[in-house]
């Protein structure tokens, strides 16, 4: 587990741009010019009282699937029990981990993470997920060392604990795929899988249906022009041709899912 700790530094440690909703936090919550960020950061962040730290970092460090998948991908299909990350944590405090945050003119900020951002990130890794030896077996021998790790990210996952569901899951993985489609399949999978909760492969056939109506229906609608709310704005853009340019393909998310919905359905079908 060595490998462990050590890719947990790494991305503890990764430099981490603030964003809008951090850098908006500390202009509205701190009352800072922009040009007073980069001094708030290197002389009052570390001394910042931890519930104070949560609410402005918890954007930056609550993992997201892709750091997910780095962490997978040394992890594979072990597993950390929860009762021994106490100990990780303060490991990794202790060490000290250093955290750094880089500001709007590129430059970065060290400053030692504390507990309570250290639990944040390492409690949302899914470090005591499983995968059954089956689902590890298919990820390790059916897909580049490239698919590897978003796949076990994917698999660690706890909608995936019934029998059931793990079944679709695993006929997923079995199936032949496209090497072009299979990162977004996985994820439109697990998205359906955590939104939709269905029990089992039946469940999803029977739903597929009013899925694809519904998407059809929104790409339909997507491409209506929009109503105008008064005769003169009507009239301001060619009357009753409406000159204005359409918007940019709004519609590909929903059409990539409508694949998808088809690719799922001829594979649960078989």
């Amino acid at each position: 587990m060595e490998a462990l700790f050590v890719r947990l530094v790494e991305e503890l440690e990764r430099p981490r741009p603030l964003g809008a909703q951090v850098i908006r936090h500390l202009t509205d919550h701190y009352d800072l010019a922009r040009e007073d960020i980069a001094r708030f950061l290197d002389e009052r962040l570390p001394s910042l009282a931890e519930e104070e730290l949560d609410l402005l970092l918890s954007p930056l460090f609550t993992p997201k699937l892709t750091d997910q998948a780095r962490i997978a991908e040394v992890l594979g299909e072990k597993s950390l029990p929860a009762t021994e990350w106490p100990d990780w944590i303060r490991r990794l405090h202790v060490r000290p981990t250093l955290g750094q945050l880089v500001d709007d003119g590129g430059e970065g900020h060290r400053f030692p993470l504390q507990p309570v951002t250290l639990e944040r990130f390492v409690h949302r890794l899914r470090l005591d997920g499983t995968v059954s030896v089956e689902i590890a077996g298919l990820i390790r021998h059916g897909f580049t060392e490239l698919e590897r790790p978003l796949l076990f990210a994917v698999a660690r996952r706890a909608i995936w604990n019934s029998t059931a569901r793990n079944e679709v899951l695993r006929r997923q993985l079995a199936a032949p795929h496209d090497a072009a489609t299979v990162s977004a399949d996985a994820l439109a999978l697990l998205r359906l899988m955590e939104t939709a909760e269905p029990a089992d492969a039946a469940d999803i056939l029977s739903r597929i249906p009013s899925w694809t109506e519904t998407l059809r229906q929104q790409i339909a609608e997507a491409g209506q022009p929009k109503m105008f709310f008064n005769e003169q704005v009507r009239y301001m853009h060619g009357g009753g041709r409406d000159q204005r340019n359409p918007p940019p393909d709004a519609t590909a998310a929903k059409r990539a899912e409508l694949e998808f919905l088809g690719r799922l359905e001829a594979l649960l079908s078989d």
